[in-house]
């Protein structure tokens, strides 16, 4: 079968691999139809791992596919079903698996694409427990939009910042592929949206998502415009996912009592903090980090009702890595997925 391996450092290769045995006890096999493209294999790519893997290694972090065959024992799937099958492969067994936290496992092998071997390919056998199935009236790139995008912005906004109808919440980088999802979701409940874009055009195409108040950082100090715009309260929330470049700006975005969640240092890791504006403020800070099952299924109830992914670009999977110069360039606006 068709696979798309990374042999090294920003070295993409389309190859032919074996297929993966057939499923055993508790198992089943995936046909992938779409895979979505993540700023996680963004730095696979670059050959910021973090931790030792080894090359080549198929990448691919979020997905869908249908089920082309079970294995013993398995009742809840069926050949046929379209599933979204989770970017982690987890241990099921640990506390936090047992609760539904399976982002917090205690004994993952890894991230899918990232560690191990992803979705990437044509076929893929694993755990059914960590395939969701996916709703009628969602189409297959939606779906490979679930695993790690919406689901990390369910997770930020609901479980984490405890968004309610009727806050206001600051989304940073409204173009990128949780950006848009954030502003969708946030609206979709009543929220006062102000978003932050890199140019002009984002920004009117941000506006038609629904966005309140749309700032573009690089002509507007976007902590000022917040306050501007707030009468100097702030907002409810900040959803941040931009790291270094956006922090203490982000907290003085606001309100007292508010909060902030994060998920995300693509500016960079490190940043100074005035620790007596936090707790004369009341802050609350959360980071986050992908997602439980349960937030997929979550994402993908949302979709079946009409809060749909924006797909800024699809690629057949030969042009993976194209996709991934185009994520790199933060030219998107939305989404970019491959095909296969």
């Amino acid at each position: 079968m068709q696979a798309l391996q990374l042999f090294g450092d920003r070295d993409l290769r389309l190859t032919e691999v074996e297929a993966p045995a057939a499923p055993g006890p508790g198992e089943v096999r995936i046909r992938i139809r779409a895979v979505g493209l993540n700023f996680i294999d963004v730095w696979g790519f670059r050959g910021m791992a973090f931790a030792k893997r080894k090359m080549p290694l198929i990448v691919g972090a979020e997905a869908a596919g249908v089920v082309e065959s079970v294995g013993p024992d398995v009742t809840a799937l069926a050949p046929g079903d379209r599933v979204v099958p989770y970017g982690a492969m987890t241990c099921g067994q640990c506390r936090a698996c047992r609760e539904g936290r399976d982002n917090l496992c205690e004994d993952v092998s890894g991230v899918m694409g990232f560690h191990i071997d992803g979705f990437a390919r044509e076929l893929v056998t694993m755990p059914a427990r960590l395939a969701v199935k996916v709703p009628d009236g969602v189409s297959d790139t939606d779906a490979a939009c679930a695993g790690i995008a919406f689901g990390t912005v369910q997770h930020m906004l609901f479980d984490n910042a405890r968004l309610e109808p009727g806050e206001s919440v600051l989304v940073h980088a409204g173009g990128s592929g949780i950006g848009t999802a954030a502003i969708r979701m946030a609206k979709a409940i009543g929220c006062t949206v102000y978003t932050t874009v890199g140019d002009d055009e984002k920004g009117r195409k941000a506006a038609e998502l629904g966005a309140d108040h749309v700032i573009n950082y690089r002509t507007e100090r976007f902590e000022g415009e917040v306050r501007r715009l707030t009468k100097r309260k702030g907002v409810d929330v900040v959803f941040e996912h931009v790291g270094a470049d956006t922090w203490n700006g982000s907290l003085l975005c606001l309100k007292r009592g508010g909060r902030l969640v994060t998920c995300g240092s693509t500016s960079g890791v490190s940043a100074t903090m005035n620790l007596m504006q936090l707790f004369q403020q009341q802050y609350r800070i959360t980071g986050s980090f992908g997602c439980s099952l349960a937030n997929i299924a979550q994402a993908l109830d949302k979709m079946a009702l009409g809060i749909r992914p924006v797909v800024d670009t699809v690629y057949p999977l030969g042009d993976f890595a194209q996709g991934l110069e185009r994520l790199e360039s933060r030219k998107v606006f939305g989404k970019i997925l491959v095909s296969l």
